[in-house]
């Protein structure tokens, strides 16, 4: 009787609540600039404008000079240039940036909540990268992902 009585109460609750019982926890991704009026550069604001930034630590893992380079040794993706990013990794190869499709290079899906393989980046988050630092990459990728 206790049970059917808490099973009750507990349906009754849980009917008010409605179907958004929560902030939404998965954002769509866009191939799409969110904002076309602003040149993002590779080097200026990928390269050294994040990857290098010490409260992110790509290149304590991704680069052959990092403190600790397991992000090479074992997963091949090495950020020290244009070149060798585009390169890729083992599991990425060139997918790791596909121009103009951010939402299926594997660079995005890595810095996001759900990495096709592996962990998400970066490996010793959270904290992970902030929301504009990765549309930052989105952004660049949807531009074309150049070499400036």
């Amino acid at each position: 009787m206790i049970r059917f009585a808490a099973l009750a109460l507990l349906t009754g609750c849980l009917s008010t609540l409605g179907p958004e019982v929560g902030p939404r926890q998965f954002v769509a991704c866009t191939d799409v600039d969110s904002d076309p009026a602003v040149a993002i550069s590779f080097e200026r604001d990928i390269r050294t404008g994040i990857f290098a930034r010490a409260d992110v630590h790509c290149v304590q893992c991704h680069t052959p000079g990092g403190a600790t380079p397991i992000g090479i040794q074992i997963g091949g993706l090495d950020l020290s240039s244009y070149a060798t990013m585009r390169h890729g990794g083992v599991q990425s190869g060139a997918n790791v940036v596909l121009d103009g499709a951010p939402c299926t290079s594997i660079l995005v899906e890595k810095i996001g909540t759900a990495p096709p393989f592996g962990a998400r980046m970066p490996y010793d988050g959270p904290p992970y990268l902030a929301a504009t630092d990765a549309q930052t990459i989105i952004d660049w990728i949807a531009e074309g992902a150049h070499d400036n």
